[in-house]
């Protein structure tokens, strides 16, 4: 009589665990590390480059679909050089448009001269509140919308006039206001701006319209304390805007 066959040992193969509590989260917390976020992230930044280049071509293709701008209205001449203020008394008295100076000559002069040329004192409107070429179209940008004035000649010297340009378009462009150049030859005395120089003031414009604020003077005030030996911070030049013959 046969005995009876092997029984098989169940318990000589080791039984599977479930992984612990522990294990489980690690589980979870590596899968998360390529959950959504970082995946939208990605996508985000793939996104960058085509936003700018739509950008672009939207402010490229403006003359189109924005209303055409009216002929000039105004005449803006920038200070610091005689020769510029020279020329566009010349124009105004020409076209019979009136003039407005950003930070020319003194007041006495100015007078003298634009009589000179044949302008009246109602025609000439002399301010004297920019310090350099952000403050040229910045102390006035806001007073020519206000004014309803959309179009103005823009007097400066040649070697000046790509960096006046670039950012009077955006400063004053921002306010739908645009400029037609009138660059006064400079001659032997012309030397040409860096461009650094130009697109540095081309940042600090589109920051100023970004904020409101010029980025280098509000610092230049913020860390004057620390650099002036006296401990005295430097003030702008003060405000005023006063119109010629008064």
């Amino acid at each position: 009589m046969a005995g009876p066959g092997p029984r098989s040992d169940r318990s000589a193969v080791p039984a599977r665990r479930s992984p612990g509590p522990g294990r489980r989260r690690r589980l979870r917390t590596g899968r998360s590390r390529s959950g959504p976020g970082r995946g939208s992230r990605r996508r985000l930044g793939r996104w960058w480059p085509l936003a700018l280049v739509a950008a672009g071509l939207l402010w490229l293709s403006r003359g189109l679909w924005l209303p055409p701008l009216p002929p000039p209205q105004l005449i803006l001449v920038l200070g610091g050089d005689v020769a510029r203020e020279q020329e566009a008394a010349r124009l105004a008295r020409r076209l019979g448009l009136p003039l407005l100076v950003s930070g020319g000559s003194n007041p006495e002069y100015a007078t003298w001269e634009f009589r000179r040329e044949g302008l009246h004192p109602g025609q000439v409107l002399l301010d004297y509140r920019a310090h350099d070429t952000l403050s040229n179209f910045t102390s006035v940008a806001d007073d020519l919308k206000r004014s309803k004035v959309r179009s103005v000649y823009l007097v400066t010297s040649s070697d000046h006039m790509p960096r006046a340009l670039l950012v009077g378009r955006i400063v004053a462009g921002s306010r739908g206001i645009g400029l037609t150049p009138v660059a006064v030859p400079c001659g032997q005395r012309c030397m040409p701006e860096r461009k650094g120089k130009v697109w540095g003031d081309g940042l600090r414009a589109a920051l100023w319209v970004l904020t409101g604020q010029d980025l280098r003077l509000s610092a230049a005030e913020r860390f004057a304390p620390l650099l002036d030996g006296a401990g005295r911070p430097v003030h702008p030049p003060a405000a005023g805007l006063n119109p010629a013959g008064h």
